[in-house]
């Protein structure tokens, strides 16, 4: 379960971090209209979903790394 629980981090946290080079790339109008944030009138790129993204890729990947490593006795 531990190891389970790990790999899903790691794949979730480099999701997240691509999601976030994806928001600071695109503009908003031609975002995926399932991703938040999606506006036709907005042309610029979303700065703090990228932000947030971020945030939450790296905290997941530093769980994961955590998580792994070999518990000192």
């Amino acid at each position: 379960m531990k190891k389970t629980l790990n790999i899903l981090a790691v794949i979730l946290g480099i999701v997240f971090v691509v999601l976030a080079i994806y928001y600071w790339l695109t503009p908003a109008d031609m975002l995926p209209t399932f991703l938040p944030g999606y506006n036709v009138a907005m042309t610029t790129p979303h700065v703090k979903h990228g932000i947030a993204s971020l945030v939450v890729g790296l905290a997941l990947l530093v769980y994961a790394w955590f998580a792994s490593a070999k518990k000192v006795s």
